[in-house]
């Protein structure tokens, strides 16, 4: 399966299209008209609809792609009752990720994840559910697979997290060279990548503890170092 990724938004919204040699499938495919002229363009049937979570931020294209293209909607209900989604014989796999939202679902297909807004380049989501501990869940979840797995998120907020990074940790080398490997036109990073520079990654690590000491946070378990680091948001 190959991915295709489409900006939209003031937001730096992300969205996505999974594609094989006839059939695709959009993901938060709020750059309606731009994915449309690709599926045309590359003679593909636009097949399934479907997003990361509900929000309306990840929601305006549905309309659009499914009216245009006659696709099928996979509502977030029947993407947690199936787990998985199939596309010309491979198997898209979908995780529960709760945290973000109740609701919300990361595709695994190949070494690539859509993460949506549980997990971004640098950072993660906001906890508008109030499941901290699930949000904690969902990331450990994520940070078992492998190392060269590609992290496709649901915004490009890049350079507004490496900043905060590297307010927490200023003498971390990684965070240039992270910043220097960004492409707005291709925002994406491997796992291995994202644990040297994201904190919210790292709630186990020496350096990041020591931080939140210095801050005065509770340190002492590790839901304790994860909710510490959650309330700097």
């Amino acid at each position: 399966m190959k991915i295709k990724q489409f900006r939209y938004s003031s937001d730096n919204n992300l969205g996505y299209l999974v594609y094989g040699e006839k059939t695709a499938l959009a993901i938060d495919g709020g750059a309606a008209k731009e994915i449309l002229s690709f599926v045309k363009t590359n003679d593909l049937t636009l097949k399934y609809v479907t997003n990361t979570h509900s929000h309306g931020d990840h929601t305006p294209g549905d309309k659009t792609l499914i009216e245009s293209s006659g696709a099928v909607f996979l509502s977030n209900e029947t993407l947690l009752k199936n787990r998985a989604v199939e596309l010309e014989g491979e198997e898209i796999r979908v995780y529960h990720t709760p945290g973000h939202s109740s609701d919300s679902v990361t595709f695994h297909c190949g070494n690539f994840l859509i993460t949506g807004d549980t997990l971004f380049n640098g950072k993660v989501g906001r906890c508008f559910s109030g499941d901290l501990k699930g949000f904690l869940n969902s990331v450990k979840l994520l940070m078992d697979l492998p190392g060269e797995t590609i992290i496709y998120a649901g915004h490009d907020y890049v350079e507004e997290y490496m900043a905060f990074a590297k307010e927490l940790e200023p003498d971390n080398p990684h965070i240039e060279r992270y910043l220097e490997k960004y492409d707005p036109a291709h925002v994406h990073s491997t796992l291995d990548e994202e644990f040297r520079i994201n904190p919210f990654l790292r709630f186990n690590d020496k350096k990041i503890i020591s931080v939140l000491e210095k801050r005065g946070l509770p340190t002492g378990t590790e839901y304790e170092r994860w909710e510490s680091l959650m309330s700097l948001m």
